[in-house]
């Protein structure tokens, strides 16, 4: 359970380092719903995001309060260390309600219990589970509040990691390694797309010999054939055939934190074209991490891989990479840091990166990653699996 995964010091010093972020906007509260980041503040981890919950963070009060529904207040209790009043649920009748009932309406009630409903208060905007619906009853509810667009607040306060964070990513790493060499195995002709996936879900949940494995924030993407050039399928019925290249893209996961993988491989002898592309991606993936370090931005990690890729005559305007760690469905990344061109950030120690600068054309695609994390003078990554095209 999530309350074990860390101790009660860190724990403090995210929710320090957020209400930091609350002042310097003058802010006097903030209702995050974005599943990572409620797990990030309080350790809240349950499958229960398809309904409304979040957690309220304001400046003046010790501990966050979670707001969820009724049944999965004992979801809170497992998972958090949160005292009972810093635990509130709605009843039943809000959820998926016939009637003039929302769970917004309940966190309103929250929110003036907090004092805070004539403040400022950040909402955010743009996470995946904040509908519109959510917003437009809140302003109903709450007229007097003025509320601000916080989506990346708690985001660019994550984007750091701690040792313990670090080390759970190392552990996904792991079992993306073994997950990856089961689908890598499982590849060959005549075989369904279906059963690959099914190795690849197996390797992820069973882990390693030493820990298990979770479900990740996306599925195993793994277009083939024809449809490479398109980088975000998943597997269909049908079988592997000579000739086909095959894209992986997957995840370990452990306790929510991920480190994403991806290879390419394929069915036959590969023609000279997509062999050649894989080492144009490999020595372009070189390149990158040898700038990466503190102090550098961004987009110079960016400029590395173009200028690479640029001496063979090959131009790719998509970002190849991400800030990375923590997740929930639908996504592993943490909408922050882009490693692409305009993207100024400055890297930093322990900041960790998904680098993903695949090749993609009408006719084939290749992927390589890794994931990585800033050091003192450069970068690890964390998986140590070949980076080559493979072949089934």
């Amino acid at each position: 359970m999530s309350r074990d995964i860390f101790d009660d010091a860190e724990y403090e010093r995210r929710l320090d380092r957020t209400k930091t972020r609350l002042r310097e906007e003058n802010l006097d509260a903030i209702v995050v719903t974005d599943p990572a980041n409620m797990n990030y503040l309080t350790g809240y981890d349950g499958w229960s995001f398809y309904v409304h919950q979040a957690v309220v963070v304001t400046t003046d009060r010790d501990e966050p309060v979670w707001v969820g529904r009724q049944m999965d207040a004992d979801g809170a209790r497992a998972t958090t260390a949160l005292s009972e009043e810093g635990i509130r649920a709605y009843s039943d009748d809000h959820v998926h309600s016939p009637y003039d009932l929302h769970p917004m309406d309940y966190v309103a009630g929250v929110l003036e219990d907090l004092d805070v409903a004539d403040g400022r208060i950040g909402l955010e905007m743009d996470a995946a589970y904040f509908t519109a619906k959510s917003y437009t009853r809140l302003q109903q509810t709450l007229p007097d509040a003025d509320f601000e667009d916080t989506t990346l607040l708690v985001g660019w306060v994550r984007v750091k990691k701690s040792d313990q964070e670090l080390e759970y990513m190392r552990e996904a790493a792991q079992i993306s390694e073994t997950a990856m060499q089961a689908g890598l195995d499982a590849i060959e002709a005549g075989v369904p797309e279906y059963e690959a996936a099914a190795a690849i879900y197996d390797a992820l949940i069973s882990g390693t010999d030493e820990f298990g494995g979770d479900y990740p924030s996306i599925v195993p993407l793994m277009p083939s054939g024809d449809h490479t050039g398109t980088p975000h399928l998943t597997w269909t019925d049908r079988p592997f055939e000579e000739g086909d290249p095959v894209i992986i893209e997957l995840s370990g996961c452990r306790h929510r934190y991920h480190s994403p993988l991806a290879r390419t491989t394929f069915v036959g002898e590969p023609p000279a074209e997509l062999e050649r592309t894989a080492k144009i991606v490999n020595e372009g993936i070189e390149a990158a991490l040898d700038v990466a370090e503190p102090g550098v931005t961004c987009e110079a990690v960016e400029k590395a891989w173009r200028e690479t890729i640029a001496k063979y005559d090959i131009e790719k305007e998509d970002r190849i990479g991400y800030s990375v760690g923590l997740g929930y469905p639908p996504d592993w990344g943490e909408h922050t840091a882009s490693i692409r061109p305009g993207d100024e950030t400055v890297l930093e120690e322990n900041m960790t990166f998904h680098m993903i600068p695949g090749i993609w054309t009408e006719d084939i695609g290749m992927e390589t990653s890794e994931t990585f994390r800033v050091t003192g003078d450069g970068v690890e990554t964390l998986a140590d699996f070949p980076r080559k095209l493979f072949t089934a």
